[in-house]
């Protein structure tokens, strides 16, 4: 039996396939995508399509094939595991599915640097997803496709169902990876977003071998060069406060640390555009306008054609996919320097944190194994109050390895690096989401650039009596009362309940963790003090 590897793969594909487009620009893209009624074009150009019955990604319905290589390092609690009879069964329905139709296929980089940067072939017989993962990843020079070879296959079929028992999946729905041939294959769900995370699922399980810290943040420059780091979960603002007019973007969403500095993973920004107004972010809401862009599931008026980014009825997870040069502030190379500021980023819904705190490597990394947010009420079906939600390495879904792998390759990196470490909550102040007010993006803003200019490090601070991270107690253009959370609400009783709940919940959660590293471990808050 012939060995399947992705390349064959790739190629086996393409010769039974009917017709196949190979790497067509934008244009042709759009075109083949309206010719067949996969979206509208909207009043300015971009692309707009609905996701079906997916609007989200199906963490439960992702797989990766259980082998010799991948049984004693994958982070199997975290993942479900397919056996490689299941997985060829699949990839022989798949590549059944396909044969004589018309394919679209993309050869794209994954990597900004040449070290570490991986061949990627994305097939698939959707003409908007295509558009999709060329705006998303990097695109090569025309010259540099002549006798492309893929490191990685990714076979896209919104279209299949998967059979329970012969693939052994969950539903008809699945997202299987298999890590010794680095071949993906994508069934079932129409959200675009599975092609872009299974590249960083595949990036995330080999780099730390390569001595590559793989990182779901996002990243820019300041005009001396400096680099900053923003972690965090959806909501809390990471593709918004990266993308700013006086600091270059480097990417919004994956990235590498190596010995060299800082490279995005990718050529695009997938960004969230429920509720986006030209005010408040102006880059993202220019790049919402631009010929080529992918909206997923934004409402649009059938005869105008005009956008309505405050209607959520659809999904609260409407998306922007554009390519980074539709930008104006954007790094050419998609690489940086050593970082010398890393940002944890929390909406904190309970009214607890303070909106920034500066953390030692150990609260840094505490936080970071953490990755604390909280759902508020309203976002999604049955959720009535701040609900904390918990996703290792602010990316949970995505870790192939153990948290603790990535964590430790972190703390080593913030050692040598001597990066300062901030804990930043763009959640509610004043109380509660219903009772309290969101932090305001002015305030958030100007905390935030006071952090990355070097002037919080000596200013005055308090040590948190709960948390136990340094606080500032003075920030010029914000209200010093902002600035102590208890303060802020008119029932302090109520706040320390509040705190002692939060503070339960973090030592719950880390309990997976405690043994990893003691030291760690200590750096987080303590319930006996909140009780106090």
């Amino acid at each position: 039996m012939t060995k399947v590897t992705c390349q064959s793969l790739a190629t086996d594909l393409a010769r039974k396939a009917g017709t196949v487009h190979f790497n067509d620009a934008a244009p042709a893209l759009v075109e083949a995508a309206i010719a067949r009624k996969e979206g509208s074009l909207s009043v300015d150009g971009a692309f707009v399509t609905d996701t079906g019955q997916f609007t989200g990604r199906s963490p439960k319905d992702k797989f990766i094939v259980r082998d010799e290589l991948t049984e004693k390092l994958v982070w199997w609690d975290n993942t479900a595991a397919m056996s490689r009879e299941n997985f060829d069964a699949l990839l022989a329905d798949f590549t059944a599915g396909l044969e004589g139709a018309e394919l679209f296929c993309q050869e794209l980089y994954a990597g900004a640097d040449l070290k570490h940067q991986l061949n990627v072939s994305v097939l698939t017989p959707s003409a908007w997803h295509a558009l999709f993962i060329r705006n998303l990843l990097i695109r090569p020079a025309r010259a540099a496709l002549e006798g492309f070879a893929p490191d990685v296959t990714i076979i896209h079929n919104p279209a299949f169902k998967a059979d329970l028992e012969k693939h052994g999946t969950r539903s008809g729905t699945v997202i299987a990876l298999d890590l010794s041939r680095n071949i993906v294959l994508i069934g079932g769900t129409a959200y675009a977003g599975e092609i872009k995370k299974s590249v960083f699922s595949l990036f995330n399980f080999h780099a730390p071998s390569q001595g590559v810290l793989p990182m779901h943040c996002s990243a820019n420059t300041g005009k001396g060069g400096d680099t900053a780091l923003f972690f965090g979960l959806s909501g809390t603002g990471k593709t918004t406060l990266s993308t700013d007019p006086e600091r270059v973007l480097i990417g919004d969403d994956e990235h590498g640390w190596s010995e060299d500095g800082v490279f995005n993973l990718e050529g695009g920004c997938y960004a969230k555009t429920i509720n986006l107004s030209e005010k408040n972010e102006p880059e993202i809401f220019g790049a919402t306008k631009a010929f080529g862009t992918v909206l997923e599931n934004v409402a649009m008026d059938a005869q105008s054609r005009e956008l309505d980014f405050n209607d959520g009825s659809r999904t609260e997870n409407t998306r922007a996919a554009y390519p980074l040069y539709v930008l104006d502030n954007v790094s050419r190379t998609g690489t940086g320097q050593t970082p010398t500021n890393i940002v944890l980023l929390t909406a904190d819904a309970f009214g607890v944190l303070p909106p920034i705190a500066r953390l030692s490597p150990e609260q840094a990394i505490y936080h970071f194994l953490s990755g604390y947010t909280a759902k508020v009420a309203g976002t999604e079906r049955g959720v009535t109050e701040p609900e904390a939600t918990f996703s290792a390495c602010f990316g949970a879904p995505f870790m192939s390895l153990h948290p603790t792998v990535y964590g430790r390759m972190l703390k080593k990196r913030i050692r040598e690096s001597l990066a300062e470490c901030w804990l930043l909550n763009t959640g509610w102040t004043g109380g509660p989401y219903g009772v309290g007010k969101r932090i305001s993006i002015r305030d958030t803003r100007a905390l935030l650039n006071a952090a990355l200019s070097g002037a919080l490090v000596n200013v005055p601070s308090r040590i948190d009596p709960v948390f136990g991270f340094k606080v500032p107690v003075e920030v010029p253009g914000v209200e010093s009362r902002l600035l102590d959370p208890r303060e802020t609400w008119a029932d302090k009783g109520a706040y320390d309940r509040q705190s002692a709940r939060l503070v339960g919940l973090f030592e719950t959660n880390f309990e997976k963790f405690a043994a990893a590293d003691a030291q760690i471990a200590e750096a987080g808050p303590r319930l006996a003090v909140a009780a106090e």
